[in-house]
């Protein structure tokens, strides 16, 4: 016998993790929203997102992204069944962290991956 999603398994939750101003906006169109969080609340949140085992397609900013919680670092890790991905600043220079940027800053040197105006 197959298995079948219920409406409840099917659903994957979406958050933000980050700066008020952007908050507000993604309130509006439906994420979960977790503005200003702390370094322990973001791992919390993580914490909950692996025991629950929800699926979760999950919005940090940079400094969420940088924070250091172990279970955002867990997850990232891991892969599957939690997608996290960075979003830029509102205002100010865009350094987005990741592997691959990271990877390509030590190939090329950070000042080369800056935008040119």
């Amino acid at each position: 016998m197959a298995n079948v999603d219920t409406p409840e398994q099917s659903r994957t939750r979406m958050l933000f993790l980050g700066e008020d101003s952007l908050a507000d906006g993604l309130r509006l169109i439906g994420f979960e929203t977790h503005a200003d969080p702390r370094a322990e609340d973001v791992d919390q949140v993580f914490r909950e997102l692996l025991k629950s085992r929800d699926r979760a397609f999950v919005l940090v900013d940079e400094r969420v992204m940088r924070s250091g919680a172990a279970n955002l670092a867990r997850v990232r890790r891991e892969g599957g069944r939690i997608v996290v991905v960075a979003v830029p600043p509102l205002a100010g220079p865009v350094q987005l962290q990741s592997e691959v940027a990271d990877r390509l800053a030590a190939l090329f040197g950070s000042g080369n991956l800056a935008p040119q105006e």
